[in-house]
């Protein structure tokens, strides 16, 4: 197994512990904002943390990639860096179901989160 990414280590042993077999955790990044506190991509599947599922309780979500539609990276113009794409550190996912927004502690941890996710729908 690779060396996984990580932020912070509670929540790699919360990814840790959901994982089937032969699934692989590739990075789990902290996140900003109320909603949700955590990422991990695997091999199989995005999960996140949840802290207002169904609008009344935390829970660890789970989105395979057969059931990502679309994924998009938030475009940033800003005077003082380059604009673009990934000058923000938004992504969102979209789904059957609804979409989910992401923002990373970084352009750089969204950046790595698109290539990932777009690899697996890729595949």
């Amino acid at each position: 197994m690779d060396e996984v990414t990580f932020d912070k280590k509670d929540q790699l042993e919360r990814i840790e512990a959901s994982l089937l077999p032969g699934e692989e955790i590739k990075v789990v990044f902290d996140l900003k904002g109320g909603g949700t506190g955590y990422i991990g991509i695997t091999s199989k599947r995005v999960v996140f943390q949840d802290n207002k599922f169904l609008g009344r309780m935390k829970a660890l979500v789970s989105i395979p990639y057969s059931r990502i539609h679309t994924l998009a990276a938030e475009e940033e113009a800003g005077m003082f860096r380059g604009g673009g794409f990934f000058g923000s550190s938004k992504i969102m996912i979209g789904t059957s179901s609804g979409e989910y927004e992401f923002e990373f502690r970084g352009a750089d941890k969204g950046q790595q989160a698109h290539t990932l996710i777009l690899e697996h729908m890729l595949d």
